[in-house]
């Protein structure tokens, strides 16, 4: 007796060619019934087709304007950088102080109050007002692209 696995059948079939003759096994009405729209050849009608009546695509209102997939920049006010006395700030650093909710998306400086500590500042951007603050308080500002977020293989990878 052969065993399942020793069958000799092939794993692709050849599709059902029908309406060809009762013999052939999908004749007369080839799987479509009789009577009616959908038995017809011709035109198909569309998904959202409803026998007639309203469809709901037409039925809810048009959404007006766009909805943007850009992230806006994560905003940081001049005046809290005082806390980061001689440091270097960037994103990773005010991830750590909780000013930012991720290090991986842009972060602006925006000027309110004033500057006392010079700072060397690297992140996307910042308000004019705010960069002549940095400069001003005997700091520097550098603009720097976002940090990629590395997958965790290569995170372990580098922790090894």
């Amino acid at each position: 007796m052969t065993k399942y696995n020793e069958l000799l059948a092939t794993a692709n079939k050849d599709r059902k060619r029908v309406g060809r003759g009762i013999s052939a096994g999908g004749g007369k009405t080839a799987g479509r019934g009789t009577k009616g729209q959908n038995s017809r050849t011709g035109k198909k009608l569309r998904a959202t087709f409803q026998g007639g009546s309203r469809a709901l695509v037409q039925a809810v209102p048009k959404a007006r304007g766009f909805k943007s997939l850009r992230t806006p920049a994560q905003v940081v006010y001049l005046d809290t950088l005082n806390n980061f006395d001689g440091k270097v700030v960037d994103n990773a650093a005010l991830f750590e102080q909780s000013y930012i909710s991720t290090p991986f998306h842009k972060v602006k400086i925006i000027t309110r109050g004033e500057l006392t500590a010079a700072l060397t500042v690297n992140v996307a951007g910042a308000s004019k007002s705010a960069q002549e603050a940095i400069v001003k308080a005997g700091g520097s500002f550098v603009k720097t692209e976002v940090p990629l977020k590395q997958s965790t293989k290569a995170a372990e990878a580098s922790d090894k």
